[in-house]
């Protein structure tokens, strides 16, 4: 774990409201996918960092993108931080997503929702570069919230679905999976979203010896200190769990979701 100062060398809306900020930082270099880094607001009234996925590693140039969704001042405040500003980050945090049980020509699938689908880019390009056969779903609210669709391309066969049907297919990602998924067998599933995706996963694949979600969740010092982040175990509801610190990557059937 580092904390140093990092340069922002881009910062660029490509959907309403959601930034891709790219950064500079000798942190690099220990990265993994499902990971996230600990940003602090620059704004002296705002005390708490933001917790953050990564969304790309680029190991030869020493730097790493990350998305995000302006809906608060925080995230807003970081979001509004221009190309070559500097911001305190505090990474790479947590435990990242689990391939070492895979081979070449494993077939994997990865579910993302929304927001939550930055990290698994990282991990499709790492699956990719390893010759695994990898299938995507992406599930959006609508047309104007897609993004990332192109970068997934080059990595396996990607399939859209909006929940209004104004792009892709109609429906969400449990739709989508009972469409085109009913039969078929993975070697691994990798899954990050909103909670209602992630309890549909952690509840359909709840047996899968190797289906993981990552989960998301404001958390206070990122490093498992403070306890503000905390779930319940699956099978022992009374023993909680820090997600910073356990995870945010999860089996499924591991914890409460």
């Amino acid at each position: 774990m580092i904390q140093e100062k990092q340069t922002i060398l881009s910062n660029i809306e490509i959907a309403p409201n959601i930034y891709e900020i790219v950064l500079s930082g000798t942190m690099v270099d220990t990265m993994h996918p499902g990971q996230f880094v600990h940003i602090q607001v620059p704004r002296e009234d705002l005390l708490l960092r933001r917790p953050i996925s990564i969304a790309k590693i680029d190991f030869d140039n020493a730097c790493y993108t990350v998305l995000i969704r302006a809906d608060g001042d925080g995230t807003r405040a970081i979001c509004n931080a221009h190309a070559s500003r500097s911001l305190d980050v505090l990474g790479p945090l947590g435990n990242g997503f689990d391939t070492s049980f895979l081979s070449p020509g494993s077939k994997v699938l990865l579910l993302g929702g929304g927001i939550g689908t930055p990290p698994l880019l990282a991990l499709a390009k790492e699956l990719h570069a390893k010759q695994m056969e990898l299938e995507i779903l992406l599930g959006f609210q609508t047309k104007h919230s897609v993004f990332y669709e192109e970068e997934f391309k080059p990595y396996g066969k990607t399939i859209v679905s909006t929940d209004d049907g104004s792009y892709g297919l109609k429906g969400n990602i449990s739709t989508v999976l009972d469409i085109l998924h009913a039969d078929t067998q993975f070697d691994a599933i990798y899954a990050c979203g909103p909670k209602g995706l992630n309890r549909m996963v952690n509840q359909r694949f709840a047996t899968h010896p190797h289906a993981y979600i990552s989960l998301e969740e404001r958390m206070g010092c990122g490093i498992g200190a403070c306890a503000a982040c905390i779930c319940q175990k699956q099978n022992d509801p009374n023993h909680t769990i820090k997600i910073c610190q356990h995870g945010p990557v999860f089996k499924t059937g591991e914890v409460i979701v």
